[in-house]
């Protein structure tokens, strides 16, 4: 009988252990994006070889994505700074591997665009060069299904090189749809070629590959910038690595010894777009003592609003997180680099 008390409360321990270890550790096919980092982006970009050494720090912002496990997914909620997603809303129909990949060409394109919209603000010369159409995803029914994956950049079919997506896009179209074509690619640097047939493309008439894709560019200024950015991706760095490489270029203190915070896309133009998560960003930026936070001032038109009654843009977001948080940091819009360059020089003596 006290043998049987014994074993049953060595089990009931085992039990509640494996419970408890559940609870903490399994995942539960959800992620959490919460509160990410505030990056130095002068650790990331060098001009003629060198870093920027001037006193004060141009932040870029991120968000952390992390599997949520019951504990976590539990804990989150009710917090204005954790948000649960799906894996489908989060990636769609990419796997991890993919949607990562995805973000870093991302990251390619917004450092890029930085160049070209710092060098044209500069009055530098830059060059474009086109590499070929980067694969963001691929059909289940395409014949090149396990022969591209997602990164790979094509750079000519049947021999055929183009000198933008639209040519390429025109060429396929003009195939007969029972022909096999042969495609060259580049991946992680090396040439490869494969060979299938045209597939029927969903919710149109036409014939193509099977793919969706987009321009893969490379952008080189003189004097000469690279910026790499490690294993942090996406898009909405690219205004904060313009405002650092202009500041090297042009040889302009931005900073003037000051922690400037901020995100939003960049076009070559200049233009400041939207992202996600600034909420978090905020946070991110706020607790790296930054004292200014430059935030996307995108435009709600009449069309989004049609479609999302309760849009609310970047700015006014922003400004809402920083009421919660409490912070005495100054939330600054913008709609292009102007509006930042603009606001940094104005208020150096003021610092």
């Amino acid at each position: 009988m006290r043998f049987n008390k014994t074993r049953n409360k060595i089990f009931g321990a085992i039990f509640i252990f494996i419970v408890v270890v559940a609870f903490f550790f399994t995942p539960t096919g959800y992620y959490l994006e919460v509160p990410g980092s505030a990056e130095d982006t002068s650790q990331f970009v060098k001009v003629n070889g060198k870093q920027d050494k001037k006193k004060g720090s141009l932040l870029l912002t991120t968000v952390g994505i992390v599997s949520g496990t019951p504990f976590t997914l539990l804990k989150s909620m009710g917090n204005d700074f954790e948000t649960i997603y799906s894996q489908e809303e989060l990636m769609g129909n990419e796997n991890s591997q993919q949607y990562f990949q995805v973000q870093q060409y991302y990251m390619k394109s917004a450092t890029n665009n930085a160049i070209q919209a710092a060098y044209s603000k500069a009055g530098k010369p830059f060059t474009k060069k086109y590499l070929g159409v980067y694969i963001m995803d691929i059909m289940d029914n395409s014949a090149f299904k396990n022969k591209l994956q997602v990164g790979d950049t094509i750079t000519s079919i049947n021999n055929y090189h183009f000198k933008n997506s639209a040519q390429f896009i025109n060429y396929v179209k003009k195939q007969d749809k029972k022909s096999t074509v042969k495609i060259n690619f580049v991946r992680d640097g090396k040439k490869k070629s494969a060979s299938g047939k045209l597939v029927k493309l969903a919710d149109t008439k036409r014939y193509g590959l099977g793919i969706t894709l987009t321009d893969n560019t490379e952008a080189k200024g003189n004097p000469p910038t690279k910026i790499d950015a490690g294993s942090i991706g996406g898009p909405s760095a690219g205004l904060m690595f313009t405002l650092q490489v202009y500041s090297q270029i042009s040889n302009k203190d931005l900073k003037a010894g000051r922690t400037i915070a901020g995100t939003g896309t960049i076009a070559p133009d200049g233009t400041v777009g939207p992202i996600g998560g600034i909420e978090k960003k905020v946070y991110a930026a706020s607790e790296m003592g930054a004292t200014i936070f430059f935030a996307p001032d995108d435009p709600v038109t009449k069309e989004i609003k049609k479609y999302e009654p309760g849009y609310v843009n970047n700015y006014n977001l922003a400004k809402r997180a920083a009421k919660k948080i409490h912070t005495k940091m100054k939330i600054v819009p913008v709609k292009n680099l102007n509006d930042a360059i603009n606001y940094l020089e104005k208020t150096k003596q003021s610092k």
